[in-house]
Order: C-alpha cells, then structure tokens, then sequence
C-alpha cells in the first residue's frame, strides 16, 4: 500500500469568490491527491471553528504534515484520529477544521485510489454501510432568500425535490423547472426577477413569505411536472426575526400545501422543544431537520433524539471537521432510524 510522503497547501478562491483552503497529497509512488474545503455562509454557532486561510495553511505544512508522511492513505481512521489529537480541541479551535478537513478529504481520496475504488465506493465500505439500492432525491435550491438574497424574504431555501428513479431523470426535470421558473418570473414580475442570489435560486421580491410556493406550484403546472416534484424549504430560522408564533403560524400553513414534505431549521438553534413541538404537532409525513440544530455533532444529535426534535438530518464534513466523524454521523443518524 502506498503512503504519504508530503502534504502542500495554498489558498483558492471558492465558489463564492472567497479564499478557502486546498491541499495536494502526495504517495510514495507519485500519485497526488487534492481537496479543498467549503463554508456556508450561514453558520450554526456550534460548527467547528474555522481559522484564517494563512494560519490553516501553516498549521497543515508545519503541524499536520510531519505527523502523517509516512501512513498509508487507506487508515482513515487513524489519521483523522491523529488530526484530532494535534488539535486537542472539540471544536478544531487551533488548528481549524478548514485544516484538518482538507487534509481528512485528501487522504479519503488517496485512500480511493489506493483501493482502486471510486470515491462514493471508499466512503461506504469506511462505514460499513450496505448497498440499499434506494437512489438519492436532490434537493434544488430554486429561489433564495433570507442571508441568501437581498430581497424580502425572511427564508433562506425554497427548495424543489424531483421524484425520480435516477439521478438523470433528477437532473432533467429539475433544469426543466428551473428554467420554466426563470420565464415565469420574467412575466410575473419583471426582467429583474431572474437575478439569483447566492447559491443559484432566483431572488426577486414576493408578497409574503409563503408566495414563492405559489408560484412554484403554478410552474408545476405549467411544465406538467406536479406528478414529477416535490417542495421544501430550509428556514435557517437562527437567521430569522419573526417570532416563534409567526413560524409557527407560517408552517402549519405550509403544512397543508400540497407536495410539501421537508422543512429545515424551522427555529434556532437552541430550540430544541420547539422543533419537538412542531414535529408531534404536524405529524411524521413531514420531514423536520436539524442542520444548525445539530451541526454533524454526536452530542447534540443525542439530544435532538432524546427530545424528539427531528426525524431527519443535514450531515456537513465542514461542520465537524473530518470525514471520518461525518461518518460517525451518518452512523448514528441510521441507527435512530
């Protein structure tokens, strides 16, 4: 098995034009691997901290690197339990997790390679996990609003979920209704309204908070996808200035729209018996999940299930800061059911 003979790192620039860190793994045998690390720009209070590109780049050539070169790429684990133990923090406070992810990252796809296996194939037989089959829905962020948007809306993610039985078909029938929603957009409300926010979804000004449903709904129509899509929405309520009572009020509404099933952080992030209220109250046909609530983090997943906050759950690497406690993560999640 090959090993890691030196690790590089230097600053990019990331999707949204901000720096961000990538590493170059190298083998003992040439081969280079690299990896870089995202942010959102909404941040839950409990993600592992991040530090200045500068520092994080020093820490990995001048503290990470001379404790791995040497390893082989396949022990994961043991690696991530080595980034761990430099740190010496929970929350990745002196190194930063845009460190010790970039670097984890790298070394799992060293790890692939070294096992002749594609990356999503490594991933699963590092957690054991079987093969159901099932093929995932993606969930598409169509119009943005909250710290997204410069508009009136007080939410973050109107989301569109294709129903589909390949990613293909997925992909199809989402830039379909995408871009049937840009042209209705235009003729609602004007050339401006195809002007997007920052992840991609359109961003004009609406009524209220709960139009955009509406129009999706009509878009539906129009392209004769109502059989094909389903809706949702990540509130990223931490965010939010409206009082618990208008949430709630607003999602019981949103409750009885037709095709709505997912709703994310519907409060903030400490309100872990208001997402528990609202769950018994609206039932399990609707997925309630947690993403600043628990922010990939064991402890607080232990007490969302305790208190019966969510039936479902945003797992991010970038929250916690190693893939192999994103594994553990996703672990724990199916082990809640």
């Amino acid at each position: 098995m090959a090993r890691i003979s030196s690790l590089k790192a230097r600053p990019i620039l990331d999707s949204r034009g901000s720096w961000t860190v990538e590493v170059y793994l190298k083998l003992n045998d040439g081969r280079v691997f690299k990896a870089s690390v995202p942010r959102g720009k909404s941040v839950g209070s409990y993600e592992a901290s991040y530090v200045p590109v500068e520092a994080a780049i020093k820490n990995i050539q001048e503290k990470i690197a001379p404790k791995l070169r040497g390893l082989t790429a396949t022990n994961q684990k043991v690696i991530d339990n080595i980034l761990n133990k430099i740190d010496g923090t929970p929350t990745k406070r002196k190194l930063g997790a845009n460190s010790t992810l970039a670097v984890s990252i790298a070394v799992a796809k060293a790890g692939a390679g070294d096992s002749r296996k594609p990356l999503w194939k490594h991933l699963r037989s590092l957690g054991n996990f079987k093969n159901t089959g099932d093929c995932p829905r993606l969930f598409m962020n169509v119009v943005n609003g909250g710290l997204h948007a410069g508009n009136n809306l007080d939410f973050q993610e109107y989301l569109v979920i294709p129903k589909t039985k390949s990613i293909r078909e997925s992909i199809t029938v989402g830039t379909r209704f995408y871009d049937a929603l840009r042209k209705y957009l235009v003729k609602l409300k004007g050339e401006t309204s195809s002007n997007t926010g920052d992840e991609g979804g359109f961003a004009p000004n609406f009524k209220d908070n709960l139009e955009p449903f509406s129009v999706l709904k009509k878009v539906a129509q129009l392209t004769r996808l109502e059989t094909k899509v389903d809706f949702g929405m990540d509130a990223a309520a931490s965010d939010v200035t409206l009082s618990e009572n208008k949430l709630k009020s607003i999602y019981k509404k949103l409750s009885r729209f037709k095709n709505f099933i997912y709703l994310e952080d519907p409060f903030s992030e400490d309100e872990f018996k208001s997402f528990a209220d609202l769950r018994n109250s609206l039932g399990e046909s609707l997925l309630i999940a947690g993403d600043d609530l628990t922010v990939t983090n064991l402890i607080r997943m232990e007490k969302a299930y305790k208190n019966k906050s969510v039936n479902s759950i945003i797992i991010k690497p970038n929250q916690i800061g190693t893939v192999t406690e994103a594994i553990e993560a996703v672990k724990l999640a199916k082990n809640f059911g």
